[in-house]
């Protein structure tokens, strides 16, 4: 079996659950922005603030890392600038052969200079709908569904739940907590995700990233989500000879789909190299399994360079590409017959002629 090469994979269709928008800004857009409002960045080129967001999520300082956030939020305050990122960021994933994705941000994030939710909310909404309308007139259409994050330190998670309902025929697919997870569990907001389930709205939420299983637990059996951000940890419920603790058993019976972000997960620690990440193991197992790019910008990375480096590191062939792909789509927040027609029309026929 030849191994397929990168720009293959480029042009291959991909389906992206986690990503977040203030996590994949263009260089070049941070630095415009900031010099309009006179905002102090580490580096003056695109390449040299590139290479600092790498070096500053790589560092293995949370503080620093962090920091990184600091600079991009501090440049989405505005209608103009949040419109813009948007746009940019259907257009970058478009032009990365991603043909669904959903991207989250936290509106609460974006109020600095007066701006209200809503106000931020349908600002980036509309970024996406121009971004998506210019990449289908270039012949590279993309769905994006936007989820509405809440911070779990912060106490606004009602409102943004109610928001993401407010939302949900205008572009709002499902809702999310993010944050740290320590100190900070989801049960905190518990009636968040109990409003959720009443308005039958669907939810993620980032857990078994840092915290581990008591974090997936938590997520899963008192809150209720549909998946788990990250949920790399479960495998700690693997014994050594394969076997199922009882929280992995159910959330592989259940089909519950695991947000992995593979290069994201080994900055952070959650694994000591891509070749080691439990991805590997987890697909062998048959999980619910999807590959994403959760920060672009600080990992310097794409759909198209994660599933490279799992090609490079696992010896994965077109058809296990393809598994993760329509794994995604199958777990995707919107109608059901969307996710059929993506998968039947777009990405089978699309890996079918790659693996011919």
């Amino acid at each position: 079996m030849v191994a397929p090469i990168y720009d293959e994979i480029r042009r291959a269709p991909k389906a992206l659950l986690h990503d977040h928008l203030d996590g994949g800004l263009r260089p070049a857009t941070i630095l415009d922005l900031a010099a309009g409002i006179s905002h102090e960045l580490p580096a003056a080129t695109p390449d040299g603030l590139a290479e600092w967001f790498v070096a500053a999520a790589d560092s293995g300082s949370l503080e620093r890392y962090l920091e990184t956030f600091a600079h991009t939020v501090a440049v989405m305050q505005t209608r103009e600038s949040l419109v813009r990122v948007a746009r940019e960021c259907a257009l970058d994933l478009a032009a990365d052969g991603v043909v669904y994705a959903e991207v989250r941000f936290a509106p609460e994030q974006h109020l600095a200079q007066g701006l209200v939710l809503s106000e931020v909310v349908e600002a980036v909404l509309d970024g996406f709908r121009e971004g998506s309308a210019e990449a289908a007139a270039a012949g590279s259409p993309i769905r994006v569904g936007t989820l509405l994050t809440a911070m779990r330190h912060a106490a606004r998670s009602m409102e943004i739940a109610e928001l993401s309902v407010q939302y949900r025929d205008a572009g709002v697919v499902g809702f999310d907590i993010a944050g740290a997870e320590a100190g900070y569990p989801p049960t905190r907001h518990l009636d968040a995700f109990e409003y959720l389930q009443r308005e039958n709205s669907h939810f993620t939420i980032h857990a078994g990233e840092a915290f581990g299983l008591p974090s997936i637990w938590q997520a899963i059996q008192w809150c209720g989500a549909d998946r788990l951000g990250h949920g790399v940890r479960i495998v700690d419920d693997v014994a050594a000879d394969n076997s199922l603790g009882r929280l992995a058993a159910y959330v592989r019976d259940k089909r519950i789909p695991l947000e992995l972000c593979p290069s994201s997960n080994v900055q952070t620690g959650a694994a000591a190299s891509i070749r080691e990440h439990p991805i590997g193991l987890l697909r062998d197992l048959r999980f619910r399994v999807t590959v994403n790019t959760d920060n672009r910008l600080m990992s310097g990375t794409s759909m198209s360079r994660e599933m490279a480096l799992l090609v490079e590191a696992f010896g994965y062939g077109w058809s296990e590409l393809q598994w993760f792909t329509v794994n995604a789509m199958k777990s995707a927040f919107i109608p059901f017959d969307e996710r059929l027609s993506l998968i039947n029309d777009v990405i089978k026929p699309a890996y079918a002629k790659l693996m011919s």
